[in-house]
C-alpha cells in the first residue's frame, strides 16, 4: 500500500468512527509494555520501568482520581474551558498519554521535580510547570494549586511513573536530540508542510475537530493555538518533538505517532515554518530569562 492510499484508508477510519475517538483508542496501546532501564541519581541500575497499561489503573485505590487525571490529559479544552484559551490539549504534546519515547513522555515528570527552570531563574514545583503550559501553550490562565483537577493530573503522572523512587530517571528520552546549528529554510518548510503535516492540521495550520466538536489535530498557529511563549513556539524546540513523532498515519509500520519519516533538516525547516506564522502573544514574555541568555530561537 502505497502512502496516498495508507493516508486515505487512515482518515477514512477516523471519519468513520469519530476522529477523537480513533485518536484516544490508539493511545494505549503501542508503548505500554515496553521495558526501559533505570539509574539512580548515581547512575546505580535499579530495577527495570515498563509502562503500565492503563487497564491497570483500576488496581489503584486511588483509580478514579487517576482516571480523572487521564481526561483531564486528553480531553483538556473539553473539561476545562474556563483555563484553555487554545483548541488544545495536554495530549496533543505529550504523544500516546505521555507514554511514548521522544514524545514528550510524562514517566520521569513527577520524579523530576522541584527543579531549576532557567527561563524563570528559579526553582520550580511540578504545580508551576503545569500552569506554565496552561498559560503558555494552552494559552489560557492557571489552575488552583490544589484544586481537585490539579492533585488528579498529578495523580495519573505520579501512576505513570509506578514505583521509580524520587530523583532516579527512567533511561526514556523526552525528544530527538536536534543539532540548533542546522541552519532553517522556511521556504522548504512550507513545502514540507503542505506535503506531510496538512492532512492533520489543516492547510491553513487551522486544525481538525471530529464530528462532536472535539479536537482531533490541534492548530498549529492562529488564534487558537499556543502562544508565543510555549516551548513549541522555538524552531529547535519544536523540531526536536515532531522529528521523532510527526507525522502521523503515513508509515507502512508501526502506530500512531511513531514519526520516523522527517530528517533532522526536514524537522526544522517545518518548524521554522508553522513557529513563526501569527499566533497569540503571550503577557509575561518580559518577564523570562531575566538574567540573560535567551536561546536563539525564541520568539521574542
Amino acid at each position: 500500500m502505497n502512502k496516498r492510499f495508507k493516508i486515505a484508508a487512515v482518515l477514512a477510519v477516523a471519519a468513520s468512527l469519530g476522529a477523537g475517538a480513533a485518536v484516544l483508542a490508539a493511545q494505549d496501546a503501542p508503548a505500554a509494555g515496553k521495558t526501559f532501564q533505570v539509574l539512580d541519581k548515581d547512575g546505580k541500575r535499579l530495577p527495570d520501568y515498563t509502562i503500565p497499561s492503563d487497564t491497570l489503573i483500576a488496581k489503584e485505590p486511588n483509580a478514579a482520581q487517576i482516571d480523572y487525571g487521564k481526561r483531564l490529559l486528553t480531553e483538556t479544552r473539553r473539561l476545562l474551558p474556563q483555563n484553555t484559551g487554545a483548541s488544545m490539549n495536554c495530549n496533543s504534546c505529550h504523544v500516546q498519554g505521555g507514554k511514548k519515547p521522544m514524545g514528550a513522555p510524562y514517566i520521569n515528570t513527577v520524579n523530576s521535580f522541584p527543579q531549576f527552570n532557567p527561563r524563570a531563574n528559579r526553582v520550580v514545583t511540578l504545580e508551576d510547570r503545569i500552569n506554565g503550559c496552561f498559560m503558555r501553550s494552552m494559552n489560557g490562565k492557571p489552575l488552583e494549586k490544589d484544586s481537585a483537577e490539579m492533585k488528579a493530573m498529578i495523580a495519573y503522572m505520579k501512576w505513570l511513573a509506578q514505583d521509580v523512587p524520587h530523583g532516579a530517571r527512567v533511561q526514556i528520552e523526552n525528544a530527538w536530540p536536534i543539532d540548533a546549528k542546522l541552519v532553517p529554510d522556511p521556504v522548504r518548510g512550507k513545502s514540507l508542510y503542505a506535503a506531510q503535516c496538512a492532512s492533520c492540521h489543516g492547510a491553513n495550520g487551522e486544525g481538525k475537530k471530529d464530528r462532536s466538536g472535539d479536537i482531533a489535530f490541534p492548530p498549529l498557529w492562529g488564534d487558537e493555538s499556543f502562544n508565543i511563549g510555549a516551548g513549541l513556539a522555538r524552531t529547535y524546540k519544536a523540531a526536536a518533538f515532531i522529528r521523532n513523532s510527526m507525522p502521523m498515519g503515513v508509515n507502512t509500520h508501526g502506530s500512531w505517532g511513531e514519526g520516523g519519516v522527517l530528517s533532522d533538516q526536514d524537522a526544522v525547516d517545518v518548524a521554522e515554518y508553522f513557529t513563526h506564522m501569527p499566533r497569540p502573544d503571550f503577557a509575561g514574555k518580559d518577564k523570562d530569562w531575566p538574567q540573560g541568555k535567551k536561546p536563539k530561537d525564541a520568539r521574542y
